[in-house]
């Protein structure tokens, strides 16, 4: 097992703060604490602070009022590195953060949808944490022809992110769907809900920038904690 690669502090920042805007933790037009306060409150230096709510200015989730200070501004077109993470802590928000338990080129289950021409795939199983709390369990499927001649000994916080940086692949649609399916026997210890114990589990298929299926995934949730949410617009 390892840590997936970290992304960027400020990086996480942003996103977490962005995170907690969706979440309506953060609300539209509502002024951030004084940055020094901020930073203190977040552990982190102003420097690495300023550099989180320029990525959040950039992506208009935040506006800055000269002499008054960072206020949010809502929209529902945010271009998030979780957009496509639905789960969040009950009360909302989270930072997002992995750990990968395997990584293998597997044959594909017999049980999946149409994922691709090979009959092989990239099988990625990952424990998921929100604000370090381990809350979904995830088993990923890949297609393998769009990871032939790479290696993957690491692979980032964000997967999509990893896809796109490192296979030229971006995924732009995804179909979920809830169901309830017990907890599989390589989940590990720290995954609270117990081997074969049922619980809410989203099964998804995700498309590539053409539009065909490339990727089947199952994520079981740990209620307790978390929950899978979608917000229409």
């Amino acid at each position: 097992m390892s840590e997936a690669t970290s992304l960027p502090v400020y990086i996480q920042i942003s996103e977490m703060l962005m995170r907690e805007i969706i979440a309506g933790r953060l609300s539209d037009g509502e002024r951030l604490l004084p940055e020094r306060d901020l930073a203190k409150s977040l552990n982190i230096s102003v420097g690495t602070l300023r550099k989180s709510l320029k990525e959040l200015e950039q992506k208009g989730a935040l506006f800055r009022r000269h002499g008054s200070g960072n206020y949010v501004k809502f929209n529902t077109k945010f271009n998030s590195i979780y957009s496509f993470f639905r789960v969040e802590l009950i009360d909302g928000g989270g930072l997002p953060s992995a750990k990968n338990l395997d990584i293998n080129l597997v044959k594909k289950p017999k049980s999946s949808p149409f994922f691709g021409e090979s009959d092989k795939c990239l099988r990625i199983r990952r424990l998921r944490f929100l604000d370090n709390r381990p809350c979904v369990l995830e088993e990923i499927h890949l297609d393998s022809i769009k990871t032939d001649g790479l290696k993957f000994d690491n692979i980032s916080q964000s997967i999509y992110l990893f896809y796109k940086n490192t296979l030229n692949l971006r995924i732009t649609a995804a179909k979920d769907s809830a169901t309830l399916l017990r907890v599989p026997v390589w989940s590990p210890k720290e995954f609270k809900v117990m081997n074969n114990q049922e619980t809410v589990c989203i099964e998804r298929l995700a498309y590539d920038q053409v539009g065909a299926p490339v990727e089947f995934s199952r994520s079981w949730i740990d209620t307790n904690i978390a929950r899978y949410t979608t917000r229409i617009s």
